[in-house]
């Protein structure tokens, strides 16, 4: 069973204040979940935390985390702008991107932020571009083919396909940009990869961890440059079930650091920094989407129909998705009902839960979606003319601050030329 973060009794006056829907973070998970990952690399003297910007774009989130140490990992423009005005700069921002659009690269530069090459040929790009090579570089790193797990005792198997994603370079192209970004003056040299998205298992970064310490150390010896910084970048997941198991970061923490000590040590790489970029693993579970029942349907289905729609949360009609619902003020009642919980947008997947057994719905019944928290409002649209809804922070001493107005239709309107 899941339990929100967020009782009935807190929710009913901040729905009086702000209207549903709304998502709604929870900044006691977000400091627990920083100070978790820290404790577990922490030893490794340079280890840092670079959340995952994409993930939730919110300044307020952003400077929570700043405070707890972490960097951001920006991956456009604007999520480069957004970090500058939340005060991060240099090797507090990773910029991993692809496809990159020279201002892009501009404003890294600029930053002197710790700039990750999604390919070969943007060596030359970047250097056209800044008219130099930054002394610290990072390039991603592609096995191809299939990354596969056994299963472990917990039961789970991690299963992905990098040969099949557009990210990063071959294993000779990789040694290529090695060569030629010390020959442009690069010095110091990080290598950076994602191998599997929203893993269950403890084994998953570890497993990382040894192929890319020992692709360092290949490297090393191919290229003779100074490799100072690794990134696991992100993919430990979080259990949107309420049957699956959470991952533990010690352990995980743990493996990463036998994984050091068994490859990079021997190799006199003891300097080497490890990097995380965990968005989901640090947002998803400490944020939800608040949403009140406002219709009930009854044709060969029994539907139940909330403000909130696909707008508000992609996943479940893009990924087909599970969110845990909880109809709060009924957590105890038994779950009799069978329900497809649906927006009102003009698509049949506009579904937040399909078939989901759930206590008897009532017009008017807040109901939580949980972990929304990554990847929950900044997938948000505006198909419909929907608008795009308030985010809300409840704060450690349980007030409520409200870190992004609901849109207006002025909002909509703004862009277009009559």
């Amino acid at each position: 069973m899941k339990t929100p973060f967020v009782t009935l009794e807190q929710l009913q006056p901040i729905v009086e204040r702000y209207p549903t829907p709304f998502h709604l973070y929870n900044e006691k998970g977000i400091r627990e979940n920083a100070r978790r990952l820290k404790e577990a690399f922490s030893w490794n003297p340079g280890f840092r935390e670079y959340f995952a910007v994409k993930a939730t774009p919110n300044p307020q989130i952003l400077k929570i985390l700043k405070e707890e140490g972490c960097g951001v990992d920006c991956s456009s423009l604007t999520e480069l702008m957004m970090a500058e005005r939340c005060g991060f700069s240099g090797g507090e921002i990773m910029f991993s991107s692809n496809d990159t659009p020279a201002a892009d690269f501009r404003l890294a530069g600029k930053l002197n932020a710790n700039i990750n090459l999604d390919d070969l040929t943007h060596v030359d790009f970047l250097k056209d571009t800044l008219g130099y090579i930054p002394e610290r570089i990072c390039c991603r790193y592609n096995p191809g083919g299939t990354f596969q797990l056994t299963e472990t005792t917990e039961g789970f198997q991690v299963m992905d396909t990098p040969g099949d994603a557009k990210y990063g370079m071959t294993r000779p192209q990789i040694a290529e940009a090695f060569k030629r970004l010390k020959e442009m003056g690069a010095k110091e040299f990080g290598i950076h990869a994602f191998l599997a998205s929203n893993t269950l298992s403890n084994e998953y970064y570890p497993a990382l961890a040894r192929i890319l310490f020992q692709l360092a150390v290949e490297l090393k010896e191919e290229t003779g440059c100074h490799i100072t910084m690794i990134n696991l970048s992100g993919g430990i997941g979080i259990p949107y079930q309420p049957d699956q198991q959470e991952n533990d970061i010690a352990v995980i923490g743990e493996g990463v650091r036998q994984a050091y000590e068994d490859i990079l040590v021997p190799a006199g790489m003891d300097d080497v920094a490890i990097y995380t970029e965990l968005g989901r693993y640090m947002l998803g579970p400490c944020g939800c989407l608040v949403t009140t029942a406002v219709h009930e349907k009854h044709i060969y289905k029994e539907y139940i129909g909330v403000d909130a729609c696909a707008a508000n949360l992609m996943r479940p009609a893009i990924y087909g998705a599970y969110h845990h619902i909880t109809v709060m003020g009924k957590e105890n009642e038994p779950a009799d009902h069978q329900y497809d919980v649906v927006g009102s947008l003009c698509e049949n997947s506009d579904k937040f839960a399909v078939d989901r057994m759930l206590p008897k719905i009532d017009i008017g019944d807040l109901l939580v979606i949980h972990d929304t928290g990554a990847h929950g409002y900044s997938m948000g649209y505006q198909y419909n003319g929907k608008l795009r809804s308030a985010e809300l922070l409840l704060r450690e001493d349980g007030s409520v601050r409200l870190i992004r107005r609901a849109e207006i239709p002025d909002d909509y309107f703004a862009t277009l030329v009559w």
